[in-house]
């Protein structure tokens, strides 16, 4: 797995956790970007499993770093 130079993987899945260790908001905040549409939407791999892929994230906090 290739990753950026900020430890963030080129491609695969990201956890909540990863992702609010280089977005910093809270939880409550995160879920509520994704259900107006501003963060990318989870994709569910169990009852317990929610992930973002990588390079919608890296899309993500590009758009975010030129005010987008």
């Amino acid at each position: 797995m290739h990753k950026l130079n900020n430890n963030l993987p080129l491609t695969g899945f990201l956890r909540i956790n990863q992702i609010l260790s280089l977005v910093p908001v809270g939880k409550s905040t995160w879920w509520r970007w994704c259900a107006n549409g501003r963060a990318p939407k989870p994709i569910k791999l169990g009852a317990k499993t929610t992930v973002w892929r990588a390079e919608e994230i890296s899309a993500f906090m590009a758009q975010l770093c030129v005010g987008g």
